[in-house]
């Protein structure tokens, strides 16, 4: 759900970013971003899965199985300040990994400014302030 609003907000931004640079094609770039957005998202919860599982690998035995009880062995994985950071990690990572190279080839493509941190995410405070704009009754 959190990716799916970023999602959102990455079309907006990438559209917002193509009007302003004249690019001619611009919704074929938000919809590409948004395909690459969804793929990269899902290929990060595929590696987040696959390091969750080699941590675990020790583990093994059939009392690892899904037929023997896995989520009772699966309970304290998630407890304490430790669990809450993997989770904070399992749930943001690949939404932030994904954010961060759609920043860059939007740099790169769209935009093509110089790469620097203030450019890399240029354009979002503009994107909030015209959504909360919207939301306004004309007068």
């Amino acid at each position: 759900m959190i990716s799916g609003m970023i999602m959102i907000f990455i079309a907006i931004w990438l559209y917002q970013s193509a009007m302003k640079a004249k690019i001619d094609n611009a919704i074929i770039w938000v919809g590409g971003g948004a395909i690459l957005f969804f793929f990269l998202v899902f290929l990060f919860q595929s590696i987040n899965i696959n390091i969750l599982e080699s941590l675990r690998s020790s583990e093994g035995g059939s009392a690892y199985e899904a037929l023997n009880g896995a989520d009772r062995k699966n309970q304290g994985d998630f407890t304490g300040f430790a669990g809450i950071l993997k989770s904070l990690y399992e749930e943001f990572s690949p939404s932030l990994f994904s954010f961060a190279i759609i920043a860059f080839l939007r740099l790169k493509f769209i935009t093509k400014e110089s790469l620097s941190a203030a450019n890399l995410f240029s354009g979002i405070s503009e994107m909030f302030q015209k959504i909360k704009q919207s939301f306004k009754s004309p007068e």
